[in-house]
């Protein structure tokens, strides 16, 4: 149930991306009618109106994770507050200016903002992020808490080099196929990731039974 909470602004910006692609007509009449008046120029083109209502909606989403757990009083961890605020910002230079470039960098801002936090946490904190998330379940020797934490900050920046190569080299001019990668590409990275790590782990936990 928490991944379906963890991907529903992701699954909402596919939906609407798709839907607004199918009905982009509409979806292009009802921007301009509502926020004709607000953008930069004073309209927004039709190529761009799927991609603006699949942010308006991604938006709306994340800010809806928010206050849902605000509501239940339960605790907002930091990469939701981030992925918030880049989501806003990035989201709202991309409706504003209506150009898709803005949001394509917002995964790319998320990824690397993690790994620098969890670098600095490390570096100046002597906080291992991971280590303080997982070590309630397991329990591993001191050097591999290290290499796990130093495997994720790793995996978020290559991450986040690998959407940049996608949005703006290997599918520069295809919306469509950035929003497939971003919906099913990085969920099938992280997967392999997942994976790998728990082999990894499998071997040290075996090691220390």
């Amino acid at each position: 149930m928490k991944i379906i909470f963890d991907l529903f602004p992701l699954i909402l910006f596919f939906v609407s991306y798709k839907f607004a692609g199918g009905h982009q007509e509409a979806a292009h009449a009802m921007l301009n009618a509502h926020l004709g008046g607000l953008v930069s120029g004073g309209a927004i083109p039709a190529s761009q109106a799927p991609i603006v209502v699949a942010t308006i909606v991604g938006i709306i989403g994340t800010a809806a994770q928010v206050l849902y757990l605000l509501a239940r009083r339960k605790k907002v961890d930091g990469a939701l507050w981030v992925s918030l605020v880049v989501f806003i910002v990035f989201g709202g230079m991309t409706i504003y200016f209506h150009d898709d470039d803005f949001i394509k960098w917002k995964p790319t801002i998320i990824y690397w903002s993690l790994a620098t936090a969890m670098l600095v946490a490390y570096r100046f904190f002597d906080k291992n992020m991971i280590r303080l998330a997982m070590e309630k379940q397991v329990q591993l020797p001191e050097h591999v808490w290290v290499r796990l934490h130093f495997m994720w900050i790793t995996f978020w920046l290559v991450l986040g080099f690998v959407n940049l190569f996608v949005a703006f080299i290997l599918f520069k001019s295809d919306n469509d196929a950035w929003v497939n990668f971003k919906a099913f590409g990085v969920t099938g990275l992280m997967l392999v990731f997942f994976i790998a790590q728990a082999f990894y782990l499998s071997k040290h936990i075996k090691d220390e039974v």
